[in-house]
């Protein structure tokens, strides 16, 4: 049977483009399935990188307008928020990102068809462009990468506006007198961090009893103690009931072990996670399994249950993370060209983008513990490193974990300056099943943020310096 393509993806985010540009690398033909003009999905259009320029926009107005710089020396007077100004940047980060994936697609010979792909059996895929007619495409390989969608709340009825998600998040007309955020995870935080920077009254409501529940806890007490401190408000150990809108305010009822409360907020973002993106794409039809949550179900080589497709990124869960898709989409096209794609689970980075920015690699104390394994720990303060005390970012920690008998790095996490970057180190020597003394024994350049990594490793075998 002669196919049209060699490779067809469904989804044209972090995992479904980076997927595409390797397969053509290793000479398919490719077709990618998108129903938006733009591409790169939700991460690069109003996920990721939309929220990571007002992050910087909005730090950096508040490092001005706070009096932060004092300390420095720097007296600054008369600061305004040009908030239509800075969304516009933030646009206009976005539009050069997707025009640069746009060529890629381009000098690679990635065809983009723009519409809503449906599986169809025998690795066909109807497509139904944006004019309302129909394209029917066959390939030798089906890839499923369309991502995940946010998830929502009984009783929570989004409109777009007063109620919404993260999407509308990025663009409010105003600063909120009063931001309610229901969800403390990574999404509720750095958005909400966001418009409290820039003047909003934040309120984050978590039904678990801590921040980024799947964090490791010493790391979350210590940031919620920061957050406060920034301006931030939690309640934790609350069910959000309902929320109701009147005219421009609206109503978010929750319920405590105090019992039922109440709150008003101006606007209310909804960050209680994600789901997979399966929403008529005719997986059943096809004879693609999907288990009691929705997510596709796929063997160690991303393969799903129909013969030649595939599947990656959040649509399979786990992390729901853009460098996990690109890492699992890049894997699943070297499988299918008879290649070994593979990628290390336990040496993913998860990132919060907050200040002080958050990060862990591996399991944490708590996952440690619950599997009986033995570990060691150490751990170093910011405070103790001179290069963080230049910058005067002394915020935070760094921890260590390894195994007690065999001194293999079980985990990193870090909170405090620059803690998206010192991260990869720590991947990167997980990924080579280092020990925590391998970590202490690598020349750490002085004076760098890096170093607080290396003395929490020493720290973990008994010989720290700088402590």
């Amino acid at each position: 049977m002669s196919h049209a393509y060699d490779l067809i993806v469904l989804g044209a985010g972090p995992g479904g483009y980076v997927a595409a540009i390797r397969a053509a690398q290793l000479g398919m033909k490719v077709a990618c399935v998108d129903e938006n003009e733009r591409l790169g999905g939700t991460c690069l259009r109003v996920g990721c990188i939309p929220s990571k320029a007002l992050l910087e926009s909005s730090h950096r107005y508040a490092e001005i307008a706070g009096k932060h710089l004092d300390a420095h020396g720097i007296r600054v007077g008369g600061v305004e928020l040009d908030l239509s100004a800075m969304l516009a940047r933030k646009d206009a980060v976005v539009d050069q990102l997707t025009r640069g994936i746009a060529g890629l697609f381009k000098k690679h010979r990635i065809e983009h068809v723009r519409g809503r792909g449906r599986l169809q059996s025998g690795r066909r895929v109807e497509v139904t462009l944006a004019d309302g007619t129909t394209r029917s495409l066959e390939g030798r390989f089906v890839l499923v990468a369309t991502g995940s969608v946010p998830a929502t709340l009984p009783g929570v009825e989004l409109d777009g506006d007063r109620i919404g998600t993260s999407t509308e998040a990025l663009a409010y007309p105003e600063v909120p007198a009063r931001l309610v955020v229901i969800g403390a995870g990574y999404i509720g935080l750095e958005m909400g961090s966001v418009w409290s920077r820039l003047g909003s009254e934040v309120t984050l409501l978590e039904y678990a009893p801590h921040l980024l529940p799947a964090m490791d806890r010493e790391v979350s007490r210590k940031a919620t103690s920061i957050f406060r401190k920034q301006g931030l408000s939690f309640v934790f150990g609350a069910k959000v009931t309902g929320a109701e809108r009147t005219g421009d305010e609206v109503k978010v009822r929750y319920e405590t072990k105090d019992g039922p409360q109440e709150i008003v907020a101006d606007r209310v973002l909804v960050s209680v996670g994600r789901r997979p993106n399966t929403s008529d794409l005719g997986l059943a039809e096809a004879g693609v399994e999907t288990n009691d949550r929705g997510f596709v179900v796929v063997d160690e080589a991303y393969r799903t249950t129909a013969e030649g497709v595939y599947a990656i990124g959040d649509v399979i869960g786990g992390a729901m993370l853009a460098h996990k898709a690109e890492e699992e989409g890049i894997a699943a096209v070297e499988n299918m060209a008879g290649g070994h794609g593979h990628v290390s689970y336990d040496a993913i980075p998860g990132i919060v983008y907050t200040h002080p920015e958050i990060a862990a690699v591996g399991r944490t104390e708590q996952q440690l513990e619950e599997a009986g394994v033995p570990y060691r720990k150490g751990v170093f303060p910011f405070m103790a490193n001179g290069r963080a005390k230049a910058m005067g970012e002394t915020d935070g920690f760094v921890k260590v974990l390894a195994h007690a008998e065999t001194d293999r790095l079980l985990g990193v996490h870090i909170l405090g300056a620059g803690a998206s970057e010192l991260a990869a180190e720590a991947a990167v020597a997980m990924e080579f099943s280092a020990s925590a003394e391998d970590l202490a024994l690598c020349v750490h350049a002085h004076p760098t943020l890096s170093e607080t990594v290396k003395e929490a490793a020493l720290a973990c075998i008994g010989r720290v310096i700088h402590l």
